[in-house]
C-alpha cells in the first residue's frame, strides 16, 4: 500500500514599516489564503511586496495597484500557475500606466512587485524590479529573484565588482518595474520550485535587503516563527538606518495538522476597473534558484 505524502501547509507571516526617513509608505504587502476549499486546493495561496515610487504618494498608488490587480486576477484566471502570473503582471502594468495618464499628478509612478505563489507543494515566482524572495534551506540562504538594476547588470557584465557594486551611487537604478513602460519584461518562473518541509521562503523589499545582511536575514527568519521573524527584520532595518520604507513576508513550510479557521488579512486596495481577459506577459525563466550573492 503506497501512502500519500502528508500534506503540506504554509504559515506566513507580512509587515510593512515606513522606515525613519520618510513620513509616507509607499509599499504594499499581501498575503492571500482563501478560505473556499475549492479554492485553495486550485490555486493556493499568495503573497506579494511592491515597493512604490514616484513621490507625492503616487508610488503608494502604484503599489497597491499593483497588489489588487495580481492578486485578484491570479485567482480570477484559468490556467498554469506561470501563465496566469504572466497575465496578471501584464495587466497590473498596464492599470498603472492607465490610471497615471488619467491623473497627471501621478505621472512617472511605478513599483517593483515579488510574488510568490504556493500550489501543488511547489513556490512560484513572479518579479519585477529589485524587490527580493529568498529560499532558506538547510541553514542556506538562496536569492531566488534578480536584482532588475543598473548595479547588477554591470556586476553581470563583469564591469563591477560585487563590493563596488555594493557602494555604488546607482545602486538604487531599476532597469525594470511595473507602470513605467509598455515593454516591462517580468521574470516568471517556468516551473515551480519543489518545497521541502523546514523550508523558509522571505520576501522583501529594498529597505530591508539593503540594510540587513544576507546572514542576518538568514539568522533570525531560520530560529524564529513568522511574525517573530518579520519583527525581528524590521527593527534590524531600522536599527541600520532605516532610510527607507521596509517590508518583508517569512513564510515556512511545515506538515498539515488540523485544519483551523485563519482569517485573512487585510490589506490596502484601489479598485481600479481592468480588462477581464489581459494579454498575456513577456516570462523570463527562472527554473531553478539563482546562486546566493551576498
Amino acid at each position: 500500500m503506497v501512502r500519500s505524502p502528508p500534506a503540506m501547509q504554509i504559515i506566513g507571516a507580512m509587515r510593512t514599516d515606513p522606515g525613519l526617513a520618510r513620513e509616507l509608505n509607499e509599499d504594499t504587502v499581501a498575503w492571500v489564503t482563501p478560505q473556499d476549499k475549492a479554492i485553495a486546493n486550485s490555486r493556493g495561496s499568495l503573497a506579494l511586496v511592491a515597493d512604490g515610487m514616484g513621490g507625492h504618494a503616487a508610488g503608494e498608488v502604484a503599489s497597491a495597484l499593483a497588489a489588487d490587480v495580481i492578486r485578484r486576477l491570479y485567482y480570477d484566471i484559468d490556467g498554469p500557475v506561470p501563465k496566469v502570473l504572466a497575465a496578471a503582471f501584464t495587466a497590473a502594468n498596464r492599470a498603472i500606466l492607465e490610471y497615471a495618464a488619467e491623473h497627471p499628478e501621478c505621472k512617472g509612478m511605478g513599483t517593483t512587485c515579488t510574488v510568490l505563489a504556493f500550489h501543488d507543494r511547489k513556490a512560484w515566482l513572479g518579479h519585477i524590479g529589485d524587490s527580493r524572495a529568498y529560499l532558506l534551506r538547510d541553514r542556506e540562504l538562496i536569492q531566488l529573484s534578480e536584482d532588475q538594476t543598473l548595479v547588477a547588470k554591470l556586476v553581470s557584465d563583469g564591469t563591477l565588482t560585487q563590493e563596488q557594486a555594493d557602494h555604488s551611487p546607482m545602486h538604487n537604478v531599476i532597469l525594470q518595474a511595473l507602470g513605467t513602460s509598455q515593454q516591462m519584461k517580468p521574470i516568471i518562473g517556468a516551473k515551480g520550485l519543489p518545497l521541502e518541509f523546514g523550508d523558509v521562503l522571505i520576501l522583501c523589499s529594498d529597505g530591508v535587503s539593503n540594510l540587513v545582511p544576507d546572514a542576518q536575514i538568514a539568522d533570525i527568519a531560520g530560529r524564529l516563527a513568522p511574525q517573530e521573524a518579520c519583527d525581528a527584520l524590521i527593527k534590524a532595518a531600522l536599527a541600520a538606518g532605516g532610510h527607507d520604507n521596509a517590508s518583508l513576508g517569512v513564510f515556512s513550510v511545515g506538515q498539515a495538522a488540523e485544519q483551523k479557521s485563519i482569517p485573512e488579512p487585510t490589506t490596502r486596495r484601489i479598485k481600479i476597473p481592468i480588462e477581464a481577459e489581459p494579454k498575456p506577459g513577456a516570462a523570463g525563466p527562472m527554473d531553478r534558484p539563482a546562486s546566493q550573492s551576498s
